[in-house]
């Protein structure tokens, strides 16, 4: 699970922008971008048109693509800077940025503690 689990706990491969990025089909691959445009407005309050949708390969791609939403989050960079694989091994877990994630994707924050549990 941790190959594709992001730095906040979210799974890279079940999400719905990395799983549009790899539609071959483009009408489908607009449909799923038409869909998390309304998401994002819907779970997070922010605007969002299809076409701000942008591919991505996951959080922790090196040399990928990067969503904007992931290119641009806190979190990720914050990991980045510690060097850590997650936020699960940080001594700051849980900090404010992910307390507010966790509202809004309480799974996140069960995978995480699971992982916690075991260091």
């Amino acid at each position: 699970m941790e190959d594709s689990l992001s730095c906040c706990g979210l799974i890279c491969h079940k999400c719905a922008i990395y799983l549009a990025t790899r539609e071959k089909d483009e009408k489908k691959r607009y449909k799923m971008r038409v869909d998390i445009a309304r998401q994002i407005k819907e779970h997070y309050g922010q605007e969002c048109k299809p076409e701000d949708v942008t591919d991505c390969d996951g959080c922790k791609t090196e040399t990928g693509r990067l969503n904007s939403g992931s290119k641009n989050c806190h979190i990720r960079k914050c990991a980045r800077r510690k060097r850590i694989e997650n936020c699960a091994s940080c001594n700051e877990y849980p900090c404010e940025e992910l307390e507010k994630l966790f509202t809004t994707d309480p799974d996140a924050e069960k995978r995480l503690n699971v992982i916690r549990s075991e260091l």
